[in-house]
C-alpha cells in the first residue's frame, strides 16, 4: 500500500467481537489497523464493531459496500471455534474471492508466528468495486497481514478504479 502523497482511497474497518460490540471491552486493534491503512494511504471512514452474528456481519459488509469504500477490513472471527463466522458471513457478501491473496496473508503470519493468522479461515475478494480482507484478531496477525497487503492492495485498487 505504498504511495507517499497519493490517496489510495477509503476503507473501513469492522471488528468482530461479542465484547467489543456490546461495550463489556475496549477496542485495541481498530486503532492499529486505522494507523496502518492512514499510513498506507487510505482515508478511514471508521471503525464499527459488530457481535460475531452471520447476520451482523453480512449486514457491516453490505453498509460498506453500498457506501463505497474502496476496501473494508474485518478483524475477527476467522478461526474453527463455532463462534467464529467472520468468512461465512464474508461468502455471502463476495462476488469473486481471492483465494491467492487470502493464502498469502495466512502463509505470511504463520512464518512469523501469528498462529491465529495461519490458521485463518478469512477470506479475500470482491464485493461489487470493493476489496473485502478477513484478518486474524490478534495484533501480530493483523500487523502481519496488513504487510502483506501492502504490496498487493493497490494493485486490485488499480485494477477495479479502471473498470469504473
Amino acid at each position: 500500500m505504498e504511495r507517499s502523497a497519493q490517496r489510495l482511497g477509503r476503507a473501513l474497518i469492522v471488528i468482530v467481537d461479542d465484547r467489543v460490540a456490546h461495550g463489556e471491552n475496549e477496542d485495541t486493534v481498530g486503532p492499529l489497523v486505522t494507523e496502518l491503512l492512514e499510513e498506507n494511504g487510505f482515508i478511514v471512514d471508521g471503525t464499527v464493531a459488530v457481535a460475531g452474528e452471520n447476520v451482523d456481519i453480512r449486514n457491516a459488509l453490505n453498509t460498506a459496500v453500498i457506501g463505497g469504500v474502496d476496501v473494508v477490513i474485518t478483524v475477527g472471527g476467522t478461526g474453527v471455534s463455532p463462534r467464529d463466522v467472520t468468512p461465512d458471513a464474508t461468502l455471502g457478501v463476495l462476488d469473486r474471492p481471492i483465494p491467492g491473496i487470502a493464502e498469502a496473508i495466512r502463509s505470511s503470519g504463520l512464518a512469523a508466528g501469528a498462529v491465529d493468522a495461519g490458521i485463518s479461515r478469512g477470506l479475500v475478494g470482491i464485493s461489487g468495486s470493493t476489496l473485502v480482507v478477513n484478518l486474524a484478531g490478534s495484533r501480530s496477525a493483523v500487523r502481519d497481514g496488513m504487510a502483506t497487503l501492502s504490496a498487493l492492495v493497490p494493485h486490485v485498487i488499480d485494477e477495479l478504479s479502471a473498470l469504473e
